[in-house]
């Protein structure tokens, strides 16, 4: 397994806000303007899922597999060509200041990894600054 970890980012919002609106995926709709369109498409989603397709990997869903209410969110993919875990983790450090990072788990093969760990990388790094830039 390999990771992927983004930088810690400080939200200037408490944790409870900012899990009662990450842990809900029907939330996204707020965000789905600053999804790439020329990267991602067919992007759907409810309060325990997500999916959308991007090319040439194809149609990649991630559903909730456990939140620890106010800490953690964690993600497993059910469709992907490639197994893929992700989690969301927050810590708050003050009243209104939370720190989040993002961490990315992919059961990769010495073949595949040289390709697609820097886009993983890089995708992890736009995810968590868009999490963080959110209006909670």
């Amino acid at each position: 397994m390999t990771d992927f970890v983004s930088e810690v980012k400080t939200i200037p919002h408490n944790d409870d806000r900012i899990f009662a609106m990450l842990s809900d995926l029907s939330n996204l709709e707020q965000i789905k303007d600053r999804i790439p369109q020329d990267k991602i498409n067919d992007f759907e989603f409810d309060s325990d899922s997500c999916s959308f397709s991007v090319a040439p990997v194809g149609k990649i869903k991630f559903q909730i597999i456990e939140r620890e209410p106010n800490k953690l969110i964690k993600f497993a993919t059910t469709n992907s060509p490639v197994p893929l875990f992700l989690w969301i983790q927050l810590v708050q450090a003050a009243e209104d200041e939370t720190k989040m990072k993002l961490t990315a788990r992919a059961e990769l093969n010495a073949f595949i990894k040289p390709m697609v760990s820097k886009p993983l990388q890089e995708a992890i790094d736009k995810i968590s600054t868009i999490l963080a830039s959110l209006p909670y």
